[in-house]
């Protein structure tokens, strides 16, 4: 492959994805220079739960997207006002696009940036309503606002080292860190986590992280729950008859946990009792059921304003049937939205860097090739117990960059 050549993952309509050549980046946005941008060399780049909804057909996305918003590059190219980030720097790419200048990037909350998206706040690669920004599951991906949004990793070596670890930081790992964050987790928490799946196993690790007591996952797929309970989890099989407050109670000895975390989203179905068919509130309902009063309940799972494959005409638009009187009730505290990854991404490397976590491990790493990106996208659809992790140029299996 030449130098300036550039393939990505390319969404299809109708749950297809395929391989295309695409044009090489640039430092540019629309007509003018990108100076505070960078071109990288993308050393991995990972598929995401949130890619899965969009080739489902269950967001607006449209045919032609260039998927991935989880990338970790190698900075081959910076703009004129790039000040901090040098060409041959190893980093870490927040899934989020923040400018830096806006008052919700001063604020910190750069998941909702003012300026980066012409239809409403928050951008992300690669991502429907998200600014139109092309994606990262590619060979090469321009990244603006580079000083401000790029976590460099302090020794290129050692980094490509913990290169497994350390692309998880791009979404996954700050995502499930801050589900347990606005959850309420802390040293002798008991905790419920919904789901199973990457997302819902990096809050499981951020839970044990955080000094919870008991991390309890459920999943209706008995490779995911078998995951999560090969670091230490309790695990509930959702395929199982019987009310949740049972099930809980049988690993606790109580019905009420103290911190819940949705890891499922939009897409969620009814258990065993409800016979598997799609209820997209039910883990929302089962969050104020399950916590205990004046709990946190912690909502990093995705839920969308259109949703064309859902079975109501309410959930097309969002709307979803809710029990919003219990968890008034209750007292219950609610946190929604995308995760500000640049709060968690420096102290969460550290924690990889020296050995505190092993996160990669947990949600179950598998590095795959750019060609077998649809094969890989394929094998999510189809509940495996894995998080696939795209090496475009070999350099997560060679373990260097280069």
């Amino acid at each position: 492959m030449s130098a300036n050549a550039n393939r990505g993952v390319v969404y299809q309509g109708g749950g297809k994805v395929s391989v295309e050549s695409l044009d090489y980046p640039t430092l540019a946005l629309g007509n003018r220079k990108c100076e505070h941008g960078v071109i990288l060399k993308v050393v991995s780049t990972n598929i995401c739960g949130s890619d899965q909804h969009m080739v489902r057909g269950r967001t607006t996305a449209p045919e032609g997207l260039v998927l991935g918003h989880e990338i970790t590059g190698l900075v081959v190219e910076a703009g004129r006002d790039v000040e901090f980030i040098k060409v041959g720097d190893i980093v870490s790419v927040p899934f989020n696009i923040a400018c830096g200048r806006c008052r919700s990037c001063k604020e910190g909350k750069t998941g909702i940036c003012l300026n980066v998206n012409p239809a409403r706040p928050g951008a992300a690669y690669g991502y429907v309503d998200m600014g139109g920004w092309t994606g990262g599951q590619t060979d090469y991906v321009m990244v603006p606002y580079a000083d401000f949004n790029l976590l460099k990793f302090p020794d290129a070596d050692q980094a490509m080292e913990k290169i497994r670890d350390l692309t998880l930081l791009s979404d996954i790992f700050p995502t499930g860190f801050h589900g347990c964050v606005t959850a309420g987790v802390g040293p002798g928490s008991t905790v419920y986590i919904a789901g199973a799946g990457p997302v819902g196993l990096a809050a499981a690790v951020s839970a044990q992280l955080l000094g919870a007591a008991c991390v309890i996952v459920g999943d209706m797929i008995p490779e995911r729950l078998k995951q999560a309970g090969s670091f230490g989890c309790e695990t509930i099989d959702l395929r199982q008859e019987g009310s949740m407050e049972d099930k809980v109670e049988v690993i606790l000895g109580d019905r009420e946990v103290d911190c819940f975390v949705d890891c499922v989203g939009f897409e969620a179905h009814g258990c065993g009792c409800d016979h598997g068919r799609e209820q997209p509130a039910t883990v929302l309902n089962s969050a104020m059921a399950l916590t205990r009063a004046g709990g946190q309940i912690g909502i990093p799972g995705l839920y969308v304003t259109e949703d064309p494959g859902a079975e109501d005409e309410a959930a097309k638009i969002g709307a979803l049937s809710m029990r919003f009187g219990l968890g008034w009730a209750k007292s219950h505290s609610l946190h929604t939205g995308q995760c500000p990854v640049m709060k968690y991404h420096r102290p969460l490397m550290q924690a990889i860097l020296f050995g505190r976590v092993n996160i990669a491990d947990a949600v179950n790493v598998q590095v795959i090739s750019l060609e077998e990106a649809p094969q890989g996208y394929a094998d999510f659809d189809g509940g495996a117990a894995k998080k696939f992790v795209i090496d475009p140029h070999s350099m997560v299996r060679n373990g260097r960059a280069a």
